[in-house]
């Protein structure tokens, strides 16, 4: 059963109980029945961890991914948080003495976790949804979906269960295979007359009462309510079939890549030795980003300083350069290497070269062929990091990253400018 924010669900509910109730039944019986709730979440948070390796422990515990192991770790942590519950298990092993049977104290630590599986599911469904939602309510629900998962075993074997079959569908089966039994496809096709006629037919097929048909008022109100069994059959079908991560819709995406990529190197292939031509795209880029010839040059960077009027920066820079692990003299080879004539150095003329460096490994990477060597630190063989460019710019690295951001917006305008 999936509803949003539950975990646990019947199939893999099984294992987690029985990991949990040979875990609580080793420790409370080595503690001799004595410990604290701090105590026992420890001790069993130790004894799941034991178990880690085992194949029970590492089953599948749901549909969305999580263990055995998870599962029942997380129930057990959860215990701290509700100790009202591990009250109501003491109270119940102190009324029934040092001599309690293991089988009877396996099932009393077993019913303390299924109620707390209710109350954490429960809590998750609120909390996902908005809705109010009960640890009965919760119950309700894994009964639901149980009782869906046996009417469609005896649908699909209906030849065997005519008897029964026919008796949930209200009508006597003659001929071939009922078009109910093609319908039910899943729960949120199942008919809420069905349930409460598979309920009504247990007792007689199989001498258990159903959950509908028990003394106990837990499904009272459902079984009156025909609608609201209806109503959270479709709850049940709707948000599986939202969270099945079914990935039909791409695959034909998939198959249009595969036969393009075919394509692709068919054609590479055919063209064998060929010499290729120009580049006619490249070129004509080239052409619309050329400055016009009665365009005024961009001053260029102003990051090859006078050496004589700035000996002092520079030799400060270096000093920098070596506190973050660059070579000395790194931002003076940096900026002799820069085609300072290009169209994105001049557009961001006005930044300095730490700035412009930031830019250009945001837009292509680090590590982008096009960068010079002198560019790229030694240790890593990639642009400086933005902890690197921030102290060589001599600003905080929040400052930089908002000159980044900055420069990168004026290049996009300018190039909506140049397209327009």
């Amino acid at each position: 059963m999936r509803l949003p924010g539950t975990r646990y669900q019947e199939p893999g509910w099984e294992e987690v109980r029985k990991l949990l109730g040979q875990c609580s039944l080793a420790l409370l019986r080595a503690a001799r029945l004595t410990l604290g709730l701090d105590d026992y979440v420890d001790g069993m948070a130790r004894q799941l961890r034991a178990q880690r390796r085992s194949a029970r422990a590492q089953a599948s515990g749901n549909s969305y991914g999580d263990s055995v192991l998870e599962l029942a770790l997380a129930l057990v942590y959860e215990l701290r948080a509700r100790a009202a519950d591990w009250d109501a298990l003491c109270a119940a092993l102190a009324a029934e003495g040092d001599g309690i049977a293991d089988a009877l104290l396996r099932k009393k630590a077993n019913d303390m976790y299924a109620l707390l599986r209710d109350k954490v599911d429960a809590d998750n469904y609120q909390a996902a949804c908005g809705r109010p939602c009960s640890p009965n309510r919760i119950y309700a629900y894994r009964m639901l979906d149980t009782a869906y998962g046996e009417i469609a075993r005896l649908f699909a074997g209906w030849e065997q269960h005519r008897a029964q079959v026919g008796a949930i569908l209200g009508r006597a089966i003659d001929g071939g295979v009922p078009i109910e039994v093609r319908q039910l496809r899943a729960i949120g096709d199942c008919r809420p007359e069905w349930l409460l006629r598979w309920s009504e037919t247990l007792e007689r097929y199989t001498g258990t009462i159903g959950p509908l048909h028990t003394r106990s008022k837990r499904f009272a109100s459902l079984k009156t309510s025909p609608d609201k069994i209806g109503a959270m059959l479709r709850e049940i079908g709707e948000y599986e079939a939202l969270s099945a991560n079914r990935d039909h819709d791409w695959l034909q995406d998939l198959d249009d890549a595969s036969v393009w990529m075919e394509d692709y190197w068919r054609v590479l292939q055919a063209a064998g030795d060929a010499t290729p031509g120009p580049d006619r795209i490249l070129e004509a880029r080239e052409d619309e980003f050329a400055p016009a010839d009665d365009e005024q040059a961009a001053p260029a960077p102003d990051d090859l300083p006078d050496a004589a009027a700035d000996a002092g920066r520079q030799a400060r820079l270096e000093t920098i350069a070596a506190t973050v692990s660059l070579p000395p003299g790194y931002m003076l080879a940096a900026a002799r290497a820069e085609d300072r004539q290009s169209w994105a150095a001049r557009t961001m003329a006005g930044d300095g070269l730490a700035v412009r460096l930031a830019v250009y490994a945001r837009l292509l990477g680090p590590d982008d062929d096009s960068f010079p060597d002198a560019w790229r630190d030694p240790a890593s063989g990639e642009l400086p990091t933005m902890q690197q460019l921030a102290a060589l710019a001599e600003v905080s690295l929040p400052t930089l990253r908002k000159r980044r951001d900055a420069a990168i917006a004026r290049l996009q305008a300018a190039t909506l400018l140049k397209g327009g």
